[in-house]
């Protein structure tokens, strides 16, 4: 392989590792820019390239317009290469639609990334992947958990009480109390089903004592229970699969960028930790509902960019998450002329705040009723036609999907806007357990987390595109997820 194909695969690295989809124009650019150091061979001059390029691009694609400009500044500089910098970011946006895809291979016992472009419209084949994929990470998830495990000695020896998992299929042949593992799905009308990757079975609910969490088609469970004869899995126990500690997780998986923000070394992990010890005073303020079509909503949000433009340390990302107007964007709203107006409003109104405009980043990510070509998981960002005016006064402006993941130092933090909590509560096949806690939004945290993923949801409730349920997952468990729900007093009954 000659030394420029060697050059232009690292290049290509680098920015993907940082979120960039960089194009042939644009690799041609800085290929040039590479060869004025002939001996950089850490690749230093090409991190400096992208430190400044997070600092000014926003898109996820970058062209040879996009970093003409920026090379030349820096070739200008005379004193640019011997400036500080550090290999990685202190803050990425990373889309849902950039977010890398592995599969468990149960075989060799290892994740495998896929590499391959991933159409938004998949073969029927994509959607049994996806139920596939989510058994196959939380059983890999299980088989290192102390009470699931199988003993390597025997299980006398152990602490811990060993449960061993049965294959939905042995069931058949074996008779007393089993622990199964499995999907819970609706094959029949008002017939409930355990699923496994070896068969089904129907289960009864009626007298099984659940944990904490909402249990609804698509969760997967462990369930304690006993074959009755006539062929019901009497469930007398169950709950959701146990929770990995974060740390646990990445000991095992170290290789691998699940969240995808790249991919560190220890050295670099450990100056980012440092540099966020350091940064004391760097603060996110979160948004949610945000009527631009609403005057009171826009008077009070000019209020609380007033009161952060007068502050010491202006807040380093303000994170804007919809639903954007007072009423659904769908086939009947015929206002898009006077919404993009109201978006070049909001713009002129953080333009009139020059310190937040110079200092801060600003995050938009669209709410379920907004702008966009379905309600479908993830949704992409808002339309280019709507934000135009905004992003022209607004350099800092990032418009990501939903949900959309933000890496801060070494911190990985998830932003869902979805009315979450309601929906999960009507799609309950059992009323939740007040054992633990009464607390709604408990249940939610405690279903998502041990799901490892943001909507567990039947695909009927609220579709996903097959494709990228990836980019829902929760795993290894981000440091910190904010969900945004329009109105948390609103208190269905359970099904």
């Amino acid at each position: 392989m000659s030394s420029t194909s060697q050059k232009r695969k690292k290049i290509q690295k680098k920015f993907k590792n940082r979120g960039y989809n960089l194009k042939f124009d644009a690799l041609d650019e800085i290929l040039v820019f590479a060869d004025q150091f002939p001996d950089d061979d850490d690749g230093e001059a090409i991190d400096l390239l992208l430190d400044n390029l997070q600092e000014t691009h926003k898109s996820s694609t970058v062209d040879a317009e996009s970093v003409r400009g920026l090379i030349n500044r820096l070739l200008g500089a005379h004193n640019a290469p011997e400036e500080p910098t550090t290999s990685a970011s202190s803050l990425a946006i990373i889309d849902a639609f950039l977010v890398p895809k592995f599969g468990y291979d149960s075989v060799k016992k290892k994740f495998n990334e896929h590499t391959s472009s991933l159409p938004i419209h998949g073969e029927a084949s994509a959607k049994t992947a996806l139920y596939r994929e989510r058994f196959m990470l939380l059983s890999q998830r299980v088989s290192r958990a102390e009470h699931f495990s199988r003993p390597a000695f025997d299980a006398e020896m152990s602490q811990f009480e060993n449960n061993e998992i049965s294959s939905i299929q042995s069931l058949i042949s074996q008779r007393g109390r089993k622990w199964v593992m499995g999907v819970i799905s609706q094959l029949e009308d008002g017939h409930f089903y355990l699923e496994d990757l070896s068969a089904s079975v129907e289960i009864d609910l009626s007298k099984a004592k659940i944990t904490t969490g909402f249990f609804t088609e698509n969760t997967i469970i462990l369930a304690e229970g006993e074959m009755q004869v006539n062929g019901i899995f009497q469930v007398i126990t169950c709950g959701f699969p146990p929770l990995e500690d974060r740390d646990k997780t990445l000991k095992a998986h170290s290789e691998y960028d699940f969240f995808g923000g790249g991919t560190l070394t220890k050295e670099e992990m450990i100056k980012l930790a440092d540099l966020e010890r350091q940064a004391v005073n760097d603060t996110f303020v979160i948004l949610s509902d945000i009527w631009l079509d609403d005057e009171e909503v826009m008077r009070k949000l000019e209020t609380v960019l007033d009161g952060f433009e007068s502050v010491e340390t202006v807040p380093s990302l303000f994170v804007f998450m919809g639903n954007f107007c007072s009423r659904p964007c769908n086939l009947s709203f015929g206002s898009y002329s006077s919404l993009r107006e109201q978006f070049g409003k909001l713009g002129r109104m953080i333009g009139n705040h020059p310190r937040l405009k110079e200092n801060s980043r600003f995050l938009f990510i669209p709410g379920p009723e907004d702008a966009g070509p379905s309600t479908v998981l993830p949704r992409c960002a808002l339309p280019k036609y709507l934000t135009e005016e905004l992003r022209n006064i607004i350099p800092n402006a990032i418009f990501s999907s939903n949900p959309c993941r933000v890496k801060f130092y070494n911190q990985e933090i998830v932003f869902f806007r979805q009315d979450l909590l309601y929906r999960m509560r009507r799609s309950c096949l059992v009323t939740p357990s007040s054992e633990e806690t009464n607390d709604p939004f408990k249940h939610l945290v405690y279903t998502i987390t041990h799901q490892s993923h943001l909507c567990p949801l039947p695909l009927m409730v609220q579709p996903i595109i097959w494709n990228y349920d990836h980019a829902l997952r929760l795993y290894p468990t981000p440091h910190t997820v904010f969900i945004s729900i329009s109105n948390p007093a609103r208190n269905p009954p359970y099904n």
